[in-house]
């Protein structure tokens, strides 16, 4: 059959099943917004390059969490202006292991040596933050790059891949056939021998600890339920990795024991052990530089995960085991299965019990400042009982804390930016918006953090979703005044911090209506409750300004 390259790439992704083409068009964009009619194929509309890329990002992270075979997201952007906006989202993605295509279009071939205006090496500026970056030459070779590129962005580690798509090649004529997408590689099921020595160092230590990292949610549940049952036949206390964003275990467990700090003095302190295991870590790392190492020297080292490149990357590792990581480590778990005394057993869940106390009593947030404000703690405890199933989208940033402290979330039930950057939330929710249909999605955001991308709820309300978005709202630069206060020492009396107390504050009820969504304002704590009720049953986006207190 005769298809433009155009033409083509639509029935790619009506071949692979992908349902959704999340962008912004623009000239070069024609031909593919073009060959979308009549197709199954829906496009997205974001009003800005990286509100798209987000929107795809949530949209194939849920779909991953809800174990869809081939979780993509697709995301079509334009030229060198547009993919320049939609990299600090790609960078997001990539970090969250977000199993992304993103496209662009761009000039023709036969004009691009003329540097007209909007173009750039876009191959050049995507590739730091992809698995592979290319520019399809000839329409021909269309099929193959854009299977390679799904295959790639689905392969273990997951992550963003890109595609420039010349104007010249997507109107050209071929007779290329589809290719299959075909079954997806994994990393293998490691080294027997590696496995073997972990076993030991497991079963031998006086106080085993697993620091458990985003991969294994990226992985599934049954990951998750491997993982589970490895600490229960080892004692070993549970820790997530540094900024984990998804559920790698149950947080309502025994074994379970806190959220890893991003504060080094903190974290070093729970890695104090004889033997720490990093299961799927990526992001196990302080904020801030620092002297000493994470892990102690003392301490007998074991990474498994399937990047070779995170293995051992920062901390010298014992023992290093890469590859698949349910098969790695239903294998541990056979051969620790019985190793462990119940005397042993009994010891390490009570050493679990003592470290839990010690966080309790050093990493909590303070109470309210009065007797009906609202603190970061209250309104986590408010929306886990006014909504206790609700899949939550988190880029909260200093409310963070209190969400993975205070909510005893189940696998499957959070994701987040995993960055350490700002304006990744929003779109998340409304692509996640798209992808839930079971379960109400809570979009929750610092005021900083939804100020980047308000227009997002344009899409929102575009599309009718099915999103509350939560507004954890201090008016100040919170995190900003904490990373200052590591640095330069004292308390907030003793520093005059310019330009991050945000008077006036904005108007982020007004904002939501002004996009179509219902908003409101909550400042009184008996009426947060019913608030968060009628804006999740109601249809419909919602935003809900929360003015909370630090």
């Amino acid at each position: 059959m005769i298809r433009t390259g155009a033409d083509l790439f639509v029935k790619v992704l009506e071949t692979y099943e992908i349902p959704y083409l999340f962008g912004n068009p623009g000239t070069t964009e024609v031909p593919v917004m073009s060959a979308l009619e009549g197709s199954s194929v829906d496009y997205i509309l974001g009003l800005q390059e990286d509100i798209a890329v987000g929107m795809a990002a949530g949209y194939a992270c849920t779909r991953r969490q809800r174990g869809a075979e081939h979780p993509l997201g697709v995301v079509n952007l334009h030229v060198a202006p547009g993919m320049a906006h939609g990299l600090g989202n790609l960078y997001a993605a990539s970090v969250s292991g977000a199993p992304v295509v993103v496209t662009a279009g761009t000039h023709s071939m036969c004009h691009q040596h003329e540097e007209p205006i909007l173009y750039g090496n876009l191959v050049e500026m995507t590739q730091q933050f992809t698995k592979w970056s290319a520019e399809v030459k000839a329409v021909e070779s269309l099929p193959t790059m854009l299977r390679r590129a799904c295959k790639v962005a689905l392969a273990p580690p997951m992550g963003p891949v890109f595609l420039a798509l010349p104007m010249d090649v997507m109107i050209e004529e071929t007779d290329a056939p589809i290719e299959p997408l075909g079954g997806v590689p994994n990393g293998g099921r490691g080294d027997s021998h590696a496995i073997a020595q972990a076993a030991d160092i497991l079963t031998e230590a006086d106080e085993p600890m697993l620091v458990v990292g985003d991969q294994i949610a990226r992985d599934g549940q049954r990951t998750v339920k491997a993982v589970t049952e490895l600490a229960e036949e080892t004692g070993a206390r549970v820790h997530s990795e540094i900024l984990s964003t998804e559920v790698n275990f149950p947080m309502d467990h025994e074994l379970w024991v806190s959220h890893m700090p991003e504060s080094f003095a903190e974290a070093r302190a729970l890695h104090e052990t004889d033997a720490v295991v990093l299961i799927g870590c990526s992001t196990h790392t302080p904020t801030l530089a620092h002297d000493e190492p994470l892990v102690p020297s003392s301490a007998t080292a074991v990474h498994i995960g399937h990047d070779s490149w995170e293995l051992a990357k920062n901390e010298p590792a014992d023992v290093a085991i890469s590859g698949a990581l349910r098969p790695i480590i239903e294998d541990l778990t056979r051969r620790v299965s019985g190793r462990v005394s119940n005397k042993q057993l009994v010891a390490r869940r009570e050493r679990a019990e003592e470290v839990c106390d010690w966080v309790d009593k050093n990493m909590q947030l303070p109470p309210s400042a009065g007797a009906n404000d609202i603190s970061k703690t209250e309104l986590i405890e408010t929306m886990e009982k006014a909504v206790p199933d609700a899949y939550i989208v988190d880029e909260s940033v200093t409310t963070r804390y209190a969400l993975l402290s205070e909510w005893n979330l189940q696998p499957g039930q959070l994701f987040g930016n995993k960055s350490g950057g700002l304006g990744y939330g929003l779109p998340a929710a409304v692509g996640a918006a798209l992808a839930e249909d079971d379960r109400p999605v809570i979009g929750l955001l610092g005021d900083g953090s939804y100020l980047y991308y308000p227009h997002s709820m344009y899409t929102a309300a575009r599309y009718d979703l099915d999103l509350t978005v939560v507004i954890s709202n201090n008016q100040n630069y919170r995190i900003l005044k904490d990373n200052a206060l590591k640095i330069l020492g004292g308390d907030d009396d003793d520093h005059e911090f310019i330009g991050m107390d945000l008077h006036p504050g904005v108007d982020f009820a007004t904002n939501a209506v002004s996009y179509g969504v219902t908003g409101s304002r909550i400042t009184d704590c008996d009426k947060l409750e019913t608030a968060l009720d009628e804006a999740v049953d109601a249809d419909g986006p919602s935003v809900l300004d929360v003015r909370v207190v630090d």
